[in-house]
């Protein structure tokens, strides 16, 4: 009984797992083709991205750079620096 009971929370559990991974790439893929139309960019791969980016000046690269840091950080990495700067001080 104990062994069937585990079993069905351990798979409702990855059921849960994988629809947040499925809701974060959704999102991510959302964001990637919403920089592909604010840039007018038609070839929708990579090498499009990447010949656009050869096109840009600085301060468009930079404000490009800027919006892929913020959507794709990770967010882990942080809580530890964050931690990190209380310890030391």
């Amino acid at each position: 009984m104990k062994n069937s009971v585990l079993k069905g929370a351990l798979g409702a559990l990855a059921v849960a797992g994988i629809a947040i991974i499925a809701k974060k790439a959704i999102s991510r893929k959302k964001f990637v083709k919403g920089i592909f139309e604010e840039y007018g960019i038609k070839e929708r791969s990579p090498f499009g991205l990447a010949d656009k980016i050869r096109e840009m000046n600085e301060e468009q690269y930079q404000e490009l750079k800027g919006k892929f840091k913020k959507e794709f950080a990770s967010r882990c990495h942080s809580r530890f620096e964050k931690k990190e700067n209380i310890v030391e001080a």
